[in-house]
């Protein structure tokens, strides 16, 4: 049985709003998932949809859309690194929205078997894309100390990498780190105590992170969005923690002509000219979900949205 809140994605009332959806126009939905964002979309309006996922497994809710939708809804299995392709490939050069919904999904975190959740006895994995070679098994028995102390900061902004990485790196010696169970044990015996959310959290983000290289795919996909949305085309962009949020923050600024500050005292001829400006920002500080959303869905509670227009 499929989980209600599969077909609930996050902040969907905001998202809608946000990209003003309208009839006779093209959309793409960069981060399919279980189909939550593009079916609301299709069902809004006589649009068409082209939707992206580099998990092939979501290809049964595509199936499904298809089947409802027909030639206004069209599917790939791309990542973002690849949307321009995706989207040439269907004959279109231009489009008058894109969302992203970044990070992993509540169905792979719920498929035990995909190894993301923390309690799950399977084997690390947490590949998005499971024809890939490397996944988090191989990141954690394999790098070395200082290169893992290195992801866990980095990607998990972890205050006990270091230790945390030594530890590993101890107990892999006498046998290899086979399951989720295992490896959040480890994080956790740092911690004491109540924690509202769980000590391995961090470190389970930096090591999804590292594996499925999502915040370089983060930028791919925004640099993409200038070259595809057309004038007055719309970009959303919902995130889930703050490294993706930064991204997302200041590439909206700097395609804004934000992305430095001066002084009101300088001389107006000190001033930069003609910066170009490909996005107008119409979210001055970041979107976050209601009362309402986070107590139906604790999962939603780190959510912030961003959306801005091209112009």
């Amino acid at each position: 049985m499929i989980s209600q809140q599969f077909h609930n994605p996050v902040m969907l009332k905001e998202v809608l709003e946000n990209l003003a959806v309208r009839d006779g126009e093209i959309y793409v939905d960069g981060t399919f998932g279980a189909g939550g964002y593009s079916s609301a979309i299709l069902q809004k309006a006589n649009c068409k949809l082209i939707a992206l996922d580099r998990d092939i497994s979501v290809e049964k809710f595509a199936n499904n859309l298809a089947k409802n939708f027909g030639e206004r809804f069209i599917f790939k299995n791309k990542k973002f690194s690849e949307i321009l392709e995706a989207v040439g490939e269907v004959g279109v050069e231009e489009v008058d929205g894109m969302v992203l919904d970044i990070g992993v999904s509540s169905m792979q975190l719920d498929e035990r078997e995909r190894g993301f959740s923390f309690d799950s006895e399977e084997k690390l994995d947490m590949r998005m894309d499971r024809t890939q070679s490397l996944s988090a098994f191989e990141v954690v028995n394999h790098e070395s100390e200082e290169n893992l102390a290195r992801i866990i900061k980095e990607f998990g902004e972890e205050m006990k990498a270091k230790i945390i990485a030594k530890k590993i790196v101890a107990i892999r010696k006498e046998h290899p780190i086979k399951n989720c169970s295992d490896l959040a044990k480890i994080v956790r015996s740092f911690y004491y105590g109540y924690h509202k959310t769980d000590p391995a959290t961090k470190t389970f983000q930096a090591l999804r992170i590292f594996v499925n290289q999502e915040l370089d795919e983060l930028k791919i996909a925004l640099e993409a969005s200038v070259k595809l949305l057309k004038k007055g085309g719309r970009l959303v962009v919902v995130s889930f923690h703050s490294l993706e949020d930064k991204i997302v923050k200041d590439f909206l600024k700097e395609q804004a002509g934000l992305s430095q500050s001066y002084s009101r005292y300088e001389p107006e001829h000190a001033l930069p000219k003609n910066v170009k400006k490909n996005f107008q920002i119409i979210t001055k500080s970041a979107l976050c979900p209601s009362k309402e959303e986070v107590d139906l869905n604790p999962r939603s509670r780190s959510a912030k949205m961003r959306v801005a227009i091209k112009l």
